[in-house]
């Protein structure tokens, strides 16, 4: 997790990096080509000790003419050069001498170009595998014992005794030495295993033809990868760039609509959410101008009155002055202080956690209260209930408290005096609902909607000045929306006049 996040870098180079990484780990099988040909060695190790052993005992039983054909005739069919020395360590047979080569050391010069360059892989892989260097294979000038260490120590020890040397061309010469009978005699046996090295390479060769196969197929399938990913996130981050420099309001986030993946699902999710930043900032720059606009208006008469306040000497004149400013004070501190509930509500219930509510005790313990206030104008406030319903919901029972006393206070103001108020509750499709009706002139069907925005309000003529800020509905409907429920306006069941206002909230579930 901690490489994870320290790894900076662009994505593409990290999809790359990964792929390649994963193909170089592999290519490390190359090196274990040495283990194969260490295994090839070791055979014909155990190979030419068993030939120079045979060897020796077929020879010990002849007799001198006899033993001559014979190293002619093995040194010929088996590819070996035999050479005989006797107790003194001279030169007594060579199957070269007897029958001709049977094999030939290759000049590396005389190779192509081809086999310079196997040779100079071999050399690097032996640098990297940190193998010894091996003495390389003359044959020596000296045609007596002495030249061949490897005699002496099979004459001293009385065993057969193995080495293996490098050729000009880099393969290898395995011998092998050991003691002919019991009069001092010792045989000598070369072989150039050229076949040793020639698998090593054909291996190592087709190993990494796979593995360079692999790779470019790898890198294919990472650019492949990286643009279906890169590209995608790139056109996500200029138009999210665009959108928070704010200098263009028009920005179209890509949405993605052919991708079905995690990209199409961040595309159209940055996309709903710059929308909804749109709108939000569109919301809170018209809130803006709408307050300005409601606060100026009582400032501007509070203005005009003290301004004309100083010329106006009559005192019926001055009081009615005076009585318009207190209005405009009183109307202004009732638009800041509802102003700042509006502002606050939205932050306020993203961070509320909601609990159990039974809206039917709720909505019983608010009337008691405003009939024990005496705040409902005359009106006569009445309740009916399902009984056998579960009127709990999920919410912040001071917030839904709120939107039913912004509910009552808004069906007050329209209802004649002495009129009745009903409020309905009842649960239908797993949500509870609360209507409230009055008997008052009722909302044109155009302005059902509208009576939900901020200072949009279509008071009563004989409502008191600066007595709403036409926000009621507006809270009311933003707290609603944050339990996860609706609030419309309708007209009254029974046809008579009047506006009814019905709020439905999901219904509260144990296992929340």
């Amino acid at each position: 997790m901690r490489l994870a996040m320290s790894w900076s870098g662009s994505l593409t180079a990290r999809i790359l990096a990964v792929n390649v990484i994963a193909l170089a780990l592999m290519a490390g099988s190359l090196f274990y080509i040495d283990s194969y040909r260490n295994e090839l060695l070791a055979e014909r190790y155990r190979l030419a000790k068993s030939e120079a052993e045979i060897t020796a005992d077929a020879l010990a039983g002849q007799p001198p003419a006899k033993r001559l054909s014979l190293i002619a005739r093995i040194g010929a069919e088996q590819s070996l050069r035999l050479r005989v020395f006797d107790p003194s360590g001279r030169l007594t047979a060579d199957s070269f001498a007897l029958s001709g080569p049977s094999y030939t050391l290759i000049d590396p010069a005389s190779e192509p170009l081809l086999q310079d360059a196997a040779r100079m892989l071999d050399r690097a892989m032996d640098f990297v595998l940190g193998a010894p260097r091996l003495p390389e294979y003359r044959d020596p000038a000296d045609t007596s014992a002495r030249a061949w260490p490897e005699v002496a120590a099979a004459l001293a020890e009385r065993k057969t005794w193995i080495s293996h040397k490098a050729a000009p061309d880099r393969t290898p010469v395995i011998i092998a030495a050991t003691h002919v009978g019991d009069d001092g005699s010792a045989l000598l046996i070369t072989r150039n295993a050229r076949d040793i090295t020639e698998n090593v390479r054909m291996a190592r060769q087709t190993l990494a033809i796979i593995l360079g196969g692999a790779l470019g197929i790898s890198i294919l399938l990472s650019l492949f990868l990286a643009r279906t990913i890169v590209e995608p996130l790139r056109k996500l981050v200029r138009a999210a760039v665009r959108v928070r420099l704010g200098r263009d309001r028009s920005v179209v986030v890509p949405r993605l609509p052919d991708r079905r993946d995690e990209i199409g699902l961040l595309a159209r999710a940055i996309s709903d959410m710059s929308g909804a930043l749109r709108q939000r900032i569109d919301a809170v720059e018209s809130f803006a101008a709408d307050v300005a606009h409601e606060i100026k208006n009582p400032l501007t008469s509070l203005r005009s009155a003290l301004e004309t306040l100083d010329r106006v000497e009559q005192p019926d004149l001055r009081e009615q002055l005076l009585r318009i400013a207190r209005d405009d004070v009183r109307r202004i501190d009732f638009l800041v202080t509802e102003i700042a509930d509006a502002s606050r509500i939205d932050a306020q219930l993203s961070r509320t956690i909601f609990e159990p509510v039974d809206m039917g005790r709720l909505v019983v313990a608010l009337v008691g209260e405003r009939e024990q206030r005496a705040v409902n104008g005359g009106c006569a406030v009445s309740i009916t209930r399902d009984s056998n319903s579960d009127l709990t919901v999920a919410g912040d029972a001071p917030r839904l408290e709120r939107v039913l006393q912004n509910l009552l206070d808004n069906a007050v103001s329209f209802s004649p005096p002495g009129s009745a108020i009903e409020i309905a509750l009842w649960t239908e499709d797993n949500r509870v609902k609360i209507a409230i009706a009055d008997h008052g002139p009722g909302i044109p069907e155009a302005a059902r909607e509208r009576v939900f925005e901020r200072f949009h309000s279509l008071r009563p003529d004989r409502e008191e000045f600066g007595t709403h800020s036409g926000l009621g509905l507006a809270i009311a409907r933003t707290i609603v929306e944050a339990h996860y429920g609706r609030l419309v306006a309708t007209d009254r069941t029974d046809g008579a006049p009047g506006a009814r206002l019905v709020i439905a909230l999901p219904r509260w579930e144990q296992e929340r």
